[in-house]
């Protein structure tokens, strides 16, 4: 028997830091705290304003690599009756996660994601969200977060433990569908192309 644990098991990346892992390093050219970030692409499920349905997630940049976030659960967020469904909170605590890259000034995708969901977030609920940045080493970036119900001091519904892994460009052009792809690089805004790949999909 392997003396791996769950969530370091043969072939699947563990969400613990190693032990030579670097602290995270806020890069100089990160926005300031306070400061939204704003959708990284029109049509991303949790940020784009270009999705009638999506989240419309809004961080902000907060001290050292950490980010705030908060959305309100919608009527077509629902799983159970009344309730967020699941795997919306999941996309909530990834695309708060993803926001830390900007502040890294990488372009990274979620390796992992494990998620504990500790009470029921009802419809018109506001989720307040914090994520920070752990540990890098190498590619691989460790983080958490935590969704809070009603205020930033609220009961926590969700939490989440995180690996990203940080890609080249091409890993969008290659494997993309090539009419967004051709559409979000022909943009005439060149900060929105640039901001297009800044984080995880």
């Amino acid at each position: 028997m392997s003396g791996a644990t769950a969530s370091e098991s043969p072939g699947r990346p563990g969400l613990k830091p190693p032990p030579d892992a670097a602290l995270p390093v806020r890069h100089p050219g990160a926005p300031a705290p306070g400061e939204l970030l704003g959708a990284h692409y029109d049509q991303c499920f949790g940020c784009g304003e270009g999705q009638p349905h999506g989240l419309h997630l809004e961080s902000r940049a907060g001290d050292g690599v950490s980010v705030t976030a908060e959305f309100t659960v919608q009527t077509a967020h629902q799983g159970a009756p009344g309730l967020a469904h699941g795997g919306v909170l999941a996309s909530a605590l990834d695309e708060t996660l993803g926001s830390l890259n900007w502040l890294l000034q990488v372009i990274a995708v979620t390796g992992r994601l494990e998620t504990d969901f500790v009470r029921p977030v009802p419809v018109g609920t506001t989720l307040y969200l914090r994520a920070h940045c752990r540990a890098v080493a190498g590619r691989k970036i460790y983080s958490t977060a935590e969704g809070r119900i009603g205020a930033p001091d609220g009961p926590v519904a969700v939490r989440a433990e995180a690996l990203f892994l940080e890609v080249k460009l091409n890993h969008f052009t290659d494997n993309g569908r090539p009419e967004e792809i051709q559409a979000a690089m022909s943009d005439p805004d060149q900060v929105k192309v640039a901001r297009a790949f800044e984080v995880n999909p």
